[in-house]
């Protein structure tokens, strides 16, 4: 009898796991070994901050599969705390530390998986080795923070790091704990969830202040003042203390691309493993999915790393398909999409961000709209705003955002799935979506938004950013005097106002041969402004996108960035 195809996979979790259990599924003979370097193979780590706020009532729940799961349902020998610590490619053998017992022995293979994800950055000062200082990665860091929020009690905490789980851990920090714990948030860059669009994110900042949380960005962590081996507070890098009985650390991530460097396998430009759509590196034995690994990013083509779980689940299970049969479909295009929760609003994103897509050298141009997620004289309308980045030359749609409280999920995984074919915004616009007045509209946000696009690419506006330059154009504010009072156009002097329903009649008042940008307070009056002018003669007329309430949100963020405004 021929040997058993021998299929060994470091790390379990999302990419691992998913590649042992479609491995057997696909390959009943195979003999397959996981090997997990700590005490748990299978958790549900994106749920691990609402466990610490209690949203999530049992750690039990957290548990995906246990090591005895998979062996009486899959065949599959799990070893945890096991830890690979070389790979020898000629011999076709992994060496593996028990750290159970200390010993270390060698493992032959025939198809090897890496999984290993990814290892919390932990700022390189002193402090950050103190008993209330934490990451969390896994169960077992979770464990950690339940323990000491529950025996500790604490009172001021402070969150490095407004990504996804800073963010997340704020949110649950303030569930667990309000009023008693006051909460800071610490972040470098200049906007709350660096990924967005700044004025996408400035909603997002006004959330997180509007529950007393107190927002530090453009501000880095200096140090951490321990005594007693427990942090006490914490120092920005502007000079400022704030007061610490706790202190999580999330300011990203690093890929375990160790075991792969040292075998002699090729990394991308974005610090992971390269891979086909097969998951293999350049050693067609061994592949690699998950945190370590880069895919193809949908709107470039080119490979890059996505460290998200749903990649992850998809790209274990091309994987061990592979490695288990030879062959397996194709994985396809990564787009990054994403969403969080901070509050009672919703941030959701895919694909390209404008600053991602300057930074990759990728033209694109974008609209944003503001609009109620469902029929507005439905009860409980709420206001969403939606932003499409898309190609000038093809309106081939490059990504999206989307910030609400209600009905984000839905807008960003239709921009996605639309993305995933191909489409443009002509076939965004075009979409059979379903409505009825508890749902949705008639004409959807993102077919507003993809309405707003289309305008522009058929020549019938033009638009600019919302935190354009004002000066030396003429301005016209077609709101109503109750609007202009209430909130009047930042940093635009010499503004005419002239209310929509008037301009007909007014435009005589205003000098066709002049550069003009029509605005309002969310889009859609500016856009029909601008459609009368410019059929009447006036020969450059622009409209501002998302008016005045994407204006304020956009130049909160550039006067951050200038040092105007401290939070």
């Amino acid at each position: 009898m021929s040997q058993p195809l021998r299929i060994v996979i470091v790390g379990g979790v999302a990419g691992g796991a998913s590649a042992a259990t479609r491995a057997r599924r696909m390959n009943e003979d195979a003999q397959i070994v996981l090997l997990e370097k700590d005490r748990h193979v299978s958790f549900a780590n994106c749920g691990l901050p609402y466990y610490l706020g209690g949203e999530i009532d049992k750690r039990e729940k957290l548990l995906v599969a246990t090591p005895e799961l998979f062996a009486k349902r899959f065949n599959i020998d799990v070893r945890t705390r096991h830890e690979v610590t070389e790979i020898d490619r000629p011999r076709k053998v992994v060496t593996v530390l028990n750290h159970r017992d200390g010993e270390a022995f060698e493992l032959p293979y025939d198809r090897l998986i890496l999984a290993p994800g990814a290892s919390p950055i932990v700022p390189t000062i002193e402090g950050t080795d103190a008993d209330n200082v934490f990451t969390l990665r896994n169960l077992e860091d979770a464990d950690r923070i339940h323990t000491y929020l529950k025996k500790a009690k604490p009172h001021r905490a402070v969150v490095v790091g407004a990504g996804f789980i800073g963010l997340e851990m704020v949110e649950q920090l303030h569930r667990f704990g309000f009023p008693e714990i006051r909460v800071d948030l610490v972040e470098l860059v200049d906007q709350v969830l660096p990924p967005l669009d700044p004025e996408m994110a400035d909603p997002l900042k006004k959330e997180l202040e509007g529950h007393g949380v107190v927002v530090h960005l453009g501000d880095g962590i200096q140090g951490i003042d321990v005594r007693d081996g427990q942090a006490v507070s914490v120092e920005l890098s502007s000079g400022k203390m704030l007061d610490a009985d706790l202190v999580i650390l999330g300011v990203g991530a690093r890929p375990n691309v160790g075991l792969a460097t040292d075998a002699g396998l090729s990394l991308g430009e974005t610090g992971g493993v390269l891979t086909n759509a097969y998951g293999q590196s350049d050693d067609p034995d061994i592949y690699a999915v998950g945190d370590v690994a880069e895919y193809t990013f949908g709107p470039t083509g080119k490979p890059m790393r996505i460290p998200l779980a749903g990649p992850a689940n998809r790209a274990g299970r091309t994987a061990g398909e592979h490695a288990a049969t030879g062959k397996a479909d194709a994985s396809a295009p990564v787009f990054g999409t994403a969403i969080a929760r901070i509050f009672g609003c919703a941030a959701g994103m895919t694909g390209l961000s404008c600053k991602l897509a300057k930074r990759l050298g990728v033209s694109a141009k974008s609209v944003a709209i503001v609009a109620k997620h469902h029929a507005g004289y439905f009860p409980g309308a709420r206001p969403m705003i939606v932003k499409l980045i898309y190609q000038p030359s093809s309106g081939k749609v490059l990504g999206g955002q989307v910030i609400g409280a209600e009905g984000v999920d839905k807008r960003i995984d239709v921009i996605a799935t639309a993305m995933r074919f191909g489409a443009t915004v002509r076939d965004l616009a075009g979409l059979d979506l379903a409505y009825a007045p508890p749902f949705g509209s008639a004409k959807d946000p993102v077919h507003q938004a993809a309405f707003a696009a289309c305008n522009e690419l058929d020549g019938h506006v033009k638009t600019l950013d919302p935190d354009a330059d004002l000066s030396g154009v003429q301005v016209v504010d077609v709101r109503t005097s109750a609007e202009v009072d209430n909130a009047p156009i930042l940093d635009a002097v010499g503004v005419i106002h002239i209310p929509i329903d008037e301009l007909r009649q007014r435009v005589d008042e205003l000098d066709p041969a002049c550069p003009t940008v029509t605005v309002c307070q969310l889009g859609l009056r500016g856009y029909v402004a601008a459609r009368i002018l410019s059929q009447r003669g006036f020969e450059n007329v622009s409209n501002l996108i998302g008016g005045v309430k994407m204006r304020t949100h956009a130049l909160a963020n550039k006067r951050l960035q200038a040092g105007e405004t401290h939070s």
